[in-house]
């Protein structure tokens, strides 16, 4: 569910569920939960990340140099004698998911945080020099109930992989946020070729889909392979029932995709 609000401490009177769409074609149902707030720890994790991003003299490659929002994606902010750098543990949770997290489970992302920290010791007195003064109770206290687990998804060491809008709940054209578009494919954005058009149209349906080459730059390549297409379309039966064959869609040089793709070049 796309994060667009602030984040709550905990949640109150869960009752029924309710519909949230958008007019990408996609809609579940969710349970209730109380309005969103921003929690003690969440103003605290951001105000942190916040400062951390000031010291690191971004290009935009990566965070961008818009305004940046905080996604909860398991974020593991580090120190070492070059500064601070960012690192994902093995799974994010989202404010909304904190509400059917096993705190077991929760607590083995804990650990695994800890584990690390531990190679980074100079990290947890930095975060506290910068005003975080609670990262070492968190990173030590283990999550057995919903209090531990609200305060571990809202803090620090999960809420603030810093994104740009358009990554983060953009959708195309104008950005490919990570909660509408598979990660493996919107990463892809990040360290192509800016000649190479990774989002393309199909033509038949009018809806998006992703492709690639089939062969190193400077080969003479003149393929695309299909490694997205939207939801429910013709060309998404397709790819899963190639996919089932172990086979890969390819797309030819007088393909209207592949003709997109390289139409910068």
């Amino acid at each position: 569910m796309p994060a667009q609000g602030p984040a709550a401490s905990a949640p109150l009177g869960l009752q029924g569920q309710h519909t949230v769409g958008e007019t990408d074609p996609w809609k579940i149902n969710v349970a209730d939960h109380a309005d969103r707030k921003t929690s003690r720890d969440f103003a605290a994790a951001k105000r942190l990340a916040d400062k951390i991003l000031a010291t690191l003299g971004l290009d935009g490659q990566f965070y961008g140099t818009s305004v940046i929002q905080m996604h909860h994606g398991g974020s593991l902010w580090l120190f070492d004698n070059a500064g601070w750098f960012m690192v994902q543990n093995q799974a994010g949770i989202e404010w909304s998911a904190q509400f059917c997290a096993d705190p077991k489970k929760v607590d083995h992302l804990r650990l695994n945080a800890k584990r690390l920290y531990d190679g980074f010791p100079g990290t947890l007195p930095e975060m506290a020099k910068l005003g975080y003064k609670d990262g070492a109770t968190i990173l030590n206290t283990p999550i057995t109930d919903a209090g531990t687990v609200a305060r571990w998804v809202d803090s620090i060491f999960n809420s603030c992989v810093p994104l740009p809008a358009v990554r983060h709940i953009g959708v195309l054209p104008t950005g490919d946020g990570r909660h509408h578009y598979p990660t493996p494919i919107t990463d892809i954005d990040l360290v192509k070729f800016d000649d190479f058009v990774l989002w393309v149209t199909d033509p038949t349906s009018n809806t998006e889909a992703a492709v690639v080459p089939t062969a190193a730059r400077g080969k003479g390549v003149n393929k695309t392979r299909l490694i997205y297409a939207t939801p429910g379309t013709e060309l998404d039966k397709e790819h899963r029932q190639a996919r089932t064959k172990g086979k890969a869609v390819e797309f030819g040089p007088q393909s209207l995709l592949t003709q997109q793709a390289y139409k910068l070049q």
